[in-house]
Formats: C-alpha cells, sequence, structure tokens
C-alpha cells in the first residue's frame, strides 16, 4: 500500500513538473494541488489499514469501506478547498496532477519489490 503512495507522490511531482512547462508556474501550483489532494488521504488511509493490527477479522471490510469513504470525502474536500484559496487555478493542469495521481496505482502493481 505503501508503494502505492509513493508512485502517486512521484507521479504528483512529475505531473507538476509537466504542468510547469505547459502552463508556468500557477499551472505548477494547480498540478500539485490536484495530485497531493489524492496522495494525502491515500496515505492516511494506508497507514489505518496497516494499524489494524489487533481487530477481529470480521471488522475488516466494514473497517474498509468506511475508510474508504472518508478518504473519497477528504479528496472532494481538499479539491474544493484548493478551488477556493489558489488564486487563478489552472483547472486543466489541476485534472493532470489529479488523474496522474490517480492512475500511478496501476504501476505500482506491476513493479516487483
Amino acid at each position: 500500500m505503501f508503494k502505492a503512495v509513493l508512485f502517486q507522490l512521484i507521479a504528483t511531482l512529475f505531473g507538476a513538473a509537466l504542468a510547469a512547462a505547459l502552463f508556468g508556474v500557477q499551472g505548477a501550483y494547480s498540478a500539485a494541488a490536484g495530485g497531493l489532494a489524492c496522495v494525502l488521504p491515500n496515505a492516511l488511509f494506508a497507514l489505518k489499514l496497516a494499524a489494524t493490527g489487533g481487530r477481529a477479522p470480521a471488522s475488516y471490510p466494514a473497517a474498509f469501506f468506511v475508510g474508504e469513504f472518508i478518504k473519497v470525502a477528504a479528496i472532494v474536500g481538499l479539491l474544493a478547498l484548493a478551488a477556493m484559496t489558489i488564486e487563478g487555478l489552472h483547472w486543466g493542469a489541476l485534472l493532470i496532477g489529479m488523474v496522474l495521481a490517480l492512475k500511478a496505482n496501476l504501476f505500482a502493481f506491476w513493479v516487483k519489490t
């Protein structure tokens, strides 16, 4: 799970560099905000899943779905916060950062550790 979060962080940095080349500094900020809006809740969710040591196995599905719902709500909240606080937000760059961060999970399964 932490490998997927690391790939998301790398993809976010790549997206910010790509957006900086295409849209300038404001595009880099926007892409970083979009990517980090996905990476931060995923990192917290991975920490929560790693800390589920002493529970009964029957509670794992419920904890997973509640945690997934909270993660999605946090992503939506962080994106709304970025839209309200970043002056001159570049929506295309934000979407580039967000899509790259979300699709980076696919590469985590291809890499063997």
